[in-house]
């Protein structure tokens, strides 16, 4: 997971819920930096720079497919 990239942040840990789902039905390889304490302590994800979804780079056009997608019709804000 070293040579993992950062592909998109968030704010809340709702935001990432469905979105998790989808990656795991695309079999792509990712983890949240910052999801367990946002998760805990909610205002310490700003302090903390956002809950990072990190993916490999071989990955990348499949997860902004997704992440396009579900930005569409679900209000996420992906930074």
């Amino acid at each position: 997971m070293e040579n993992f990239i950062v592909i998109a942040v968030f704010h809340y840990t709702h935001e990432i819920e469905i979105l998790k789902h989808r990656l795991e039905q695309e079999g792509v390889r990712y983890f949240f930096e910052n999801e367990a304490t946002a998760s805990i302590a909610p205002m310490y994800s700003l302090a903390l720079g956002g809950i990072r979804l990190k993916i490999h780079p071989n990955d990348a056009d499949a997860v902004n497919i997704i992440l396009d997608e579900l930005k569409g019709g679900h209000g996420l804000r992906i930074t």
